[in-house]
């Protein structure tokens, strides 16, 4: 007796890309017949997600071929499977949100007649964006869009549109929500968005300035040290950039933001004190401070003195210039002091 075996033939990606969809529209007809409808679909849902990864991502032994990825791309983009995709991830199993994840990422970078077409279908479709930023509120999903959004934030015109939407408030509540790996996914975002693109950040900072560090003056003095602590170090990473030097300089204008990092230089972590610091001694060097700034620095004198002496960083060279700035810092408040007793007269 003999036996024949055949290898079944590869799926073309137009035939992935449709088989994709069906089982991705029939989601909707399985929800609302029976839960083992249901559990038919999401598995067609997860061997055709699988079927997309080896084909955008190869086997581990072979490279996926660059012809078939750029067919996959278009054929995504035709069929209008990317919101059934963003829309309906939220049902998928774990492994079905992974294969999602790496199919996802390759998609976007993919140029088609110099064009990121995913990337452009997303620009047409702004929605989506906002969908997968509300994706937070789900726990299960969360994670997934979160690495998603990322992949978005990496091109300036997704990164603007999520920063100039309203959804991009809601960072300020997901990065307190109390599941730690999403709220530290959020901040991961949150912080790509502040730090990726300097110029497109400027610009928003430049027309929120007020609504955006009131906001942003919950998460420095929220009572979640974490919280404290990484958004205090981001601030100093936006806040210090270049495209962002007229944004400092309006800040450290501010009686109540020097306040507040005032505060943060007393708290009880020895890390919030010393990123405190870096942004404390932007509002004593500046050349330009106003009188009521000079009066608080003259008024908490003797306090930011001791306070300033026990802060130390260690050893090495960073601490050799940490004492440097220190040193400055503080004979510089010693002078505003001076100044404004004589001013008293």
């Amino acid at each position: 007796m003999s036996f024949s075996f055949f290898k079944p033939r590869p799926k073309t990606p137009q035939e992935v890309v449709r088989t994709t969809k069906d089982s991705l529209l029939a989601l909707d007809t399985a929800t609302v017949v029976e839960v083992k409808a249901l559990e038919k679909a999401l598995e067609e849902v997860g061997r055709n997600l699988s079927t997309m990864r080896l084909m955008l991502c190869g086997d581990g032994e072979s490279e996926p071929s660059t012809d078939q990825i750029l067919q996959l791309t278009l054929e995504i983009c035709n069929e209008d499977v990317i919101p059934l995709l963003v829309h309906k991830l939220h049902v998928f199993g774990w492994q079905a949100r992974k294969d999602l994840v790496s199919c996802w990422s390759v998609l976007l970078k993919q140029q088609v007649d110099e064009k990121y077409s995913c990337v452009e279908y997303i620009e047409n479709n702004l929605e989506l964006l906002e969908f997968l930023v509300v994706c937070y509120d789900n726990k299960d999903a969360a994670l997934t869009c979160g690495t998603m959004l990322r992949e978005c934030i990496k091109f300036q015109t997704l990164a603007k549109y999520i920063l100039e939407s309203t959804s991009f408030e809601l960072f300020f509540k997901y990065v307190e929500l109390p599941n730690f790996d999403v709220a530290s996914d959020a901040f991961a975002t949150f912080k790509d968005l502040l730090t990726k693109h300097s110029k497109e950040v400027a610009e928003y900072l430049t027309s929120h300035y007020n609504e955006f560090f009131e906001m942003y003056e919950k998460l420095l003095t929220s009572t979640n040290y974490v919280t404290r602590r990484q958004s205090l170090k981001l601030l100093t990473d936006f806040l210090l950039e270049p495209p962002n030097s007229h944004i400092m300089k309006q800040y450290i204008l501010e009686i109540r933001y020097l306040k507040v990092i005032m505060t943060l230089l007393k708290d009880s972590s020895k890390n919030i004190q010393l990123s405190a610091f870096h942004i404390f001694k932007v509002f004593v060097a500046n050349p330009n401070k106003t009188h009521e700034i000079k009066i608080i620095l003259a008024k908490n004198c003797e306090k930011l003195l001791d306070l300033l002496r026990s802060l130390v960083v260690g050893k090495g060279s960073e601490d050799e210039q940490f004492e440097e700035e220190k040193e400055m810092i503080m004979k510089e408040i010693e002078r505003v002091s001076r100044f404004i007793n004589r001013e008293r007269g």
